[in-house]
């Protein structure tokens, strides 16, 4: 028999599908989790907050497969677990969809401008005119990232007739190279970050890059808060040398009630829901993990792996 150790919130999508050959330890909190890993081969260690994870995986000394729903664990000891030889499978796009339209929706919000008519609304005002009218069809989209989500951002936006030119290490099909987008930040009416967090991501859009996009460009951040410079984006977005920021993530999270990006009028803070925005997140998560069981018993490789070196 191989031990599991595995959250309870799982349990009713997972406990009737399990193989015989998988004991099943079920963990409510992080002290019982902590008193399970040792016996772990298989771990899904997730919980609310990240520094109890950091622990129990710690404490998981015979771990062998550490499982998560949780798309970025930057968070977690790496270099631990590479150590150890554990494989790692993420919750890469388990949430891709959701987010994809997410992206979609916020775009048009703001080129319809569309939380004004929201508030119009509730102050039953009558608007005469649109409070937005820009649209989307024949503008351009730097597309830094094109993973799981980035895939569908592509596709969905190109549906509107936008021109979406992505970020890639492999170039060409009318992308460009990691050494070539910056170069090129003022060509775009749009900039999209749904790139990993990772030593080579963090900050990488700072003053430099705000300064050389068009006036009329609109960042749009579903990566990580921490790929921003946030006190940067915060002047570009006071001093109007870019039109707006719509902004699922930010840094750190929760955002402080006392934060300027709050009271900008020209930034969209969507408190990191865009990949809350469904109903399936833990069933797809659950069938990815049975799935990935049988091919770990059967000695196939579990999918999607982490590359631990590279953190994403």
């Amino acid at each position: 028999m191989t031990k599991a150790v595995l959250s309870a919130l799982i349990r009713p999508l997972v406990e009737p599908r399990l193989p015989e050959w998988v004991e099943p330890l079920w963990f409510m909190d992080r002290e019982q989790a902590l008193e399970m890993a040792p016996d772990a081969e298989i771990g899904w260690f997730d919980l609310n907050e990240k520094e109890p994870m950091v622990e129990i995986a710690r404490a998981a000394t015979n771990l062998k497969w550490l499982n998560s729903i949780y798309a970025g664990l930057d968070f977690m000891p790496l270099d631990l677990l590479q150590e150890r030889g554990v494989t790692v499978t993420n919750g890469v796009g388990i949430n891709a969809i959701t987010i994809a339209e997410y992206v979609v929706m916020l775009m048009l919000a703001h080129a319809k401008g569309y939380a004004q008519v929201v508030r119009a609304q509730d102050r039953h005002e009558w608007l005469m005119d649109s409070p937005g009218k820009r649209e989307l069809a024949g503008e351009r989209v730097l597309l830094l990232g094109l993973g799981a989500i980035g895939k569908l951002i592509k596709t969905r936006l190109e549906a509107f007739d936008m021109k979406v030119v992505p970020v890639r290490r492999s170039g060409g099909e009318g992308s460009l190279r990691p050494g070539e987008w910056r170069e090129k930040l003022g060509e775009f009416d749009w900039v999209i970050l749904a790139v990993p967090s990772t030593e080579e991501t963090r900050h990488m859009i700072g003053e430099i890059e705000l300064a050389a996009m068009r006036p009329n460009a609109v960042l749009v951040n579903i990566a990580r808060g921490d790929v921003v410079k946030q006190d940067d984006l915060v002047a570009a977005l006071q001093e109007k040398t870019i039109e707006a920021a719509l902004l699922d993530v930010t840094d750190p999270e929760p955002l402080p009630e006392d934060h300027p990006l709050w009271g900008l009028d020209n930034a969209q803070v969507t408190m990191h829901l865009s990949g809350r925005a469904q109903t399936k997140m833990f069933q797809r998560s659950a069938d990815r993990f049975i799935e990935n069981l049988h091919r770990w018993h059967k000695g196939e490789p579990v999918e999607p792996q982490m590359d631990l070196a590279a953190g994403y």
